[in-house]
């Protein structure tokens, strides 16, 4: 590509590549986002693109009503298109189509009848309550979603600036450089009071402002790409399906603070989204948009990619530079704070990258139109990775203020198996819990916040009826034991003797004191632990022991869990009315717990049973239960 060397330049090429993009006959979008390509959406856009390029003449036909162009058949390898539930998901334009659970096996059918002769494969469509949604956009799945951040994702080649460029890429970094003095898009961004999206909700435009009056002009832009979080992924598919716009975001943030030099701290578990920050950053460089002088401007920048070992204490900014540094992740002692001395001592803005993502719409359409969507507080969209037992998993992307039942049931399609709702974990282990009365609480950070929760990175798992929430603050206190970077002795010993008494629990042995000595431990965290991620390791435990007390009491009273889901708790019995005395139960026990005579209705010995479950596996009769 030819080097793009002023705002005309850039206008140009958009208006050319766009008219490239409108003009395709069709646009063959499959999802090449890391949920598809493990369902084997590679080896679909590898059948497909041998199927165009031995039928180059190939003509289309899509019916009078849809407009097409004479340009040829693209197959596009796009990003997360969101309905992960849905995948390998493949979106055929302009028709709107979008195919789910698309196999290998269907690209014939696809190739044949909907490329070639416009026809609609029934079976390939998604479907709820006996409708048929043939077009992406009437999916309630997508209707009741506002997709800002997450326009691009799944509607653009997700491997080449090009696309980019033609859905608008790099317009706002112009707009920027040519139209605003750095203080003006300070000023923008703090107008619309964008708020970090990374966990802790601080005011975007106010970091910028410390940066940008620093006396020290050597400044850096960072971007944390770490999502350490269970289940999250929304990062990780921006990164993945539209890496330009977090880029020119950190572009923006460059400018207006007087950086000039940038990184992007990625896991090293996301290599897909790092090899497409890779070559966006290549690409960029090589058209002129990322190094020196860029749009024939005096402003430069250069951008790096650092990956991170996988370590969760790095979502935390200060160990998180050190990281880049070269130095262990550990957080220090605040003041002085990033803004002051962040990466190798030196100013620093640092944000994450749903966060840079929503700069440079911010700065096409003003802050006057950013406050309009959401409450004032909390303006924006945010995206939530939907997960748990629910019946649309995915990436979503709401309006902040958007409620937890419009979440999960109009969103979401309700809950898995039609069972009954119990709880939600929002903001992944330094998160809380939410359940039945809070299904009309507004996902905004201060709402959350008045309830003990908070957004975090944007994780949300749904909990049904059959969850065991003692369980589940184990699991949580495990994951945030694990990751303790042992600096503090609160959150190193704390969060391990806490993990040391939920153990204790779930296997039959806790008692009430437990729960006490939880409670005072988690305030003892909370208040001096060294940094944000230490003071809330303890929030799944507060949560669950204030909501589900009952249940806590349950493990370590009556020895019982009601969801038999701690296996230690399990009472094996056999119905001997269903019973037929065969003895597979016997002959399957390891220990010799179940003792009868064949045709007579066996029994077992729940002192010496080990709660293997062996048994209930092993009777081909359904007469091995657990009491409840």
């Amino acid at each position: 590509m030819e080097r793009i060397d002023s705002r005309g330049k850039l206008q140009a090429l958009q208006k050319d590549t766009k008219q490239i993009v409108d003009n395709s006959k069709c646009r063959i979008l499959i999802c090449a986002g890391t949920g598809c390509l493990a369902g084997g959406s590679g080896q679909i856009y590898e059948k497909i693109c041998k199927m165009v390029e031995n039928d180059p003449n190939v003509e289309v036909c899509f019916g009078p009503e849809i407009a097409h162009g004479d340009g040829p058949i693209e197959v596009k390898k796009s990003g997360c298109h969101g309905f992960c539930e849905m995948g390998p998901l493949v979106r055929i334009e302009p028709m709107g189509i979008l195919y789910t659970k698309v196999s290998v096996d269907d690209c014939e059918a696809i190739y044949e009848q909907t490329i070639k002769k416009g026809e609609v494969l029934h079976h390939l469509l998604y479907k709820q309550d006996g409708v048929e949604y043939p077009k992406q956009e009437e999916i309630p799945f997508y209707k009741k979603q506002t997709r800002l951040v997450l326009e691009n994702c799944g509607h653009i080649d997700a491997e080449h600036i090009e696309d980019a460029i033609a859905h608008g890429g790099y317009q706002a970094l112009a707009k920027a450089l040519f139209d605003m003095t750095p203080d003006e898009v300070v000023e923008e961004i703090y107008e619309s009071n964008l708020r970090g999206r990374g966990g802790g909700g601080f005011q975007t435009g106010y970091k910028w402002k410390q940066v940008a009056r620093q006396p020290e002009k050597i400044r850096y832009i960072v971007c944390n790409g770490d999502e350490g979080d269970p289940g999250a992924f929304m990062d990780r598919s921006i990164m993945e399906g539209d890496p330009h716009k977090m880029i020119e975001g950190m572009m923006i943030a460059a400018y207006a603070v007087g950086a000039q030099e940038g990184y992007v701290y990625v896991r090293a578990e996301y290599p897909l989204a790092i090899n497409r920050l890779k070559k966006a950053i290549a690409d960029a460089t090589a058209c002129g948009l990322l190094g020196d002088n860029i749009l024939g401007t005096d402003f430069s920048f250069q951008l790096h990619i650092n990956r991170g070992a996988g370590a969760f204490v790095c979502g935390e900014g200060s160990a998180l530079t050190a990281s880049i540094e070269g130095s262990r992740g550990m957080p220090r002692v605040k003041p002085p704070r990033t803004v002051e001395q962040g990466l190798f001592g030196k100013p620093t803005v640092l944000n994450n990258v749903e966060t840079y993502a929503n700069v440079p719409m911010i700065i096409n359409k003003g802050a006057a139109w950013y406050k309009t969507i959401g409450p004032e507080k909390s303006p924006g969209t945010k995206a939530f990775a939907l997960t748990g037992s629910v019946k649309n998993t995915g990436l979503i992307e709401v309006p902040m203020g958007t409620t937890l039942k419009e979440v999960i049931y109009d969103i979401g399609g309700g809950i898995k198996g039609d069972a009954k709702f119990k709880a939600v974990q929002i903001g992944g282990p330094s998160g809380g819990c939410l359940i039945t009365p809070h299904l009309d609480i507004n996902l905004d950070f201060d709402s959350l916040k008045k309830m003990g929760a908070m957004i975090g990175s944007g994780g949300l798992v749904v909990m049904d009826e059959n969850t065991c929430m003692v369980e589940v603050a184990r699991f949580f206190m495990n994951f945030t034991q694990n990751e303790s970077c042992g600096k503090c002795v609160p959150c190193r010993e704390g969060t391990k003797r806490m993990l040391e008494i939920l153990e204790r629990i779930v296997k039959g042995n806790g008692t009430l004191e437990d729960l006490d000595m939880l409670e005072e431990l988690a305030q003892t965290i909370s208040e001096t632990a060294l940094c944000g991620l230490g003071k809330s390791a303890a929030l799944p435990v507060v949560s669950t022991l204030k909501l589900f007390r009952k249940e806590y009491e349950e493990h370590v009273v009556e020895k019982k869990c009601a969801s038999h889901t701690c296996s230690a708790l399990r009472k094996y019995a056999i119905n001997p009315e269903v019973c037929k005395g065969c003895s597979k139960c016997a002959r399957n026990c390891p220990v010799g717990a179940i003792s009868g005579e064949i045709k007579k209705p066996f029994t077992i010995n729940s002192s010496v049973c080990i709660k293997c479950g062996a048994c209930e596996s092993a009777c081909p009769f359904g007469a091995v239960y657990i009491e409840s």
